[in-house]
């Protein structure tokens, strides 16, 4: 069985440890990054290719642990197959959780997902997410 990595990207001091005392005892282990040292992070390829490396649980699984608390956790991407996604395709696949999250407001799934709202627009483009298709879920419940 392989143990799961949870990796959790918040400067609220109080969630973090909360958080990991909910791990605690359950095969998990817990990695914790400030949301600059995230961001930071992303932009280093030796980081990305560290967290390729060291994060198994990246190839996905059925068992997501994630809070339903608004704008602290995101349920990061996941398959049921034992493939391992490219990081584009997850990363597309967590954009497009965050901006319908927050119903089509960039801004809003820009600050959830730890990135500036400029970054958010540049990735928007290049995986080709309509922001359209959320503020329309958004319109139809309404």
């Amino acid at each position: 069985m392989s143990r799961s990595i949870v990796i959790m990207v918040s400067s609220n001091h109080d969630f973090v440890d909360n958080s990991k005392k909910q791990f605690e005892g359950q095969d998990c282990t817990v990695q914790t990054f400030s949301p600059e040292q995230w961001r930071t992070g992303l932009e280093s390829p030796f980081f990305r290719q560290q967290l390729i490396q060291g994060v198994p649980a990246l190839a996905g699984g059925a068992n997501s642990m994630v809070s339903n608390s608004p704008g602290q956790v995101l349920a990061f991407p996941s398959s049921n197959d034992s493939h391992v996604q490219k990081m584009d395709h997850m990363e597309a696949k967590a954009i497009e959780n965050a901006i319908l999250q927050y119903k089509g407001n960039l801004t809003e799934a820009a600050k959830a997902l730890g990135i500036g709202r400029a970054t958010l627009y540049r990735k928007v483009k290049q995986y080709q997410i309509d922001p359209a298709v959320a503020r329309k879920k958004k319109a139809m419940a309404a």
